[in-house]
């Protein structure tokens, strides 16, 4: 499978498969339904605005079949910039069969080319095995820190059927 893949920096044109990817992201990794509005707006203003990050987009003969996002965190103890992995979708089909691996080792190979960026960093669920065993076997660690926050924006979710 993974030999047809083939890996490319998004742009415009792929706005409405990235929203897409998100929305099926939040809800299979968090049972989420995001509005179409605000994915839309935020990923547009990615899109737009290098200097906050980018996506890829992995394509089997021209059809996109998987993502992955970066936005950047500068760390002043590494003077250097943090690229953080995120908006990661691979679609059910293809899952298992190097897409993931293809579009992880095209953003390292960018990142240890660029001597700004100090490291690669991303979230996981804490009982997510798979995404984990995957990772490590990618050659991520886990960090020494807990994640915490202070959220001030819930995210936006379609309005349920069937609600009083």
């Amino acid at each position: 499978m993974s030999e047809r893949i083939v890996i490319r920096r998004a742009e415009k044109r792929d706005a409405e498969w990235i929203e897409a990817f998100n929305r099926k992201l939040a809800e299979e990794s968090e049972g989420l339904v995001l509005t179409g509005e605000t994915v839309r707006a935020g990923v547009q203003e990615l899109l737009e605005n290098p200097a906050l990050g980018c996506y890829f987009i992995a394509e089997d003969h021209d059809t996109p079949v998987g993502q992955i996002g970066l936005t950047y965190e500068w760390s002043d103890w590494r003077n250097g910039m943090f690229w953080w992995i995120q908006s990661v979708y691979v679609i059910p089909q293809v899952r298992r069969g190097g897409v993931f691996r293809k579009l992880f080792h095209e953003v390292e190979t960018r990142a240890l080319e660029d001597p700004g960026c100090c490291g690669l960093r991303l979230y996981v669920e804490h009982d997510n095995r798979t995404a984990v065993q995957t990772y490590r076997t990618l050659g991520l660690s886990e960090a020494p820190y807990r994640m915490m926050e202070l959220d001030f924006t819930e995210p936006e979710r379609e309005e349920s059927e069937g609600k009083d």
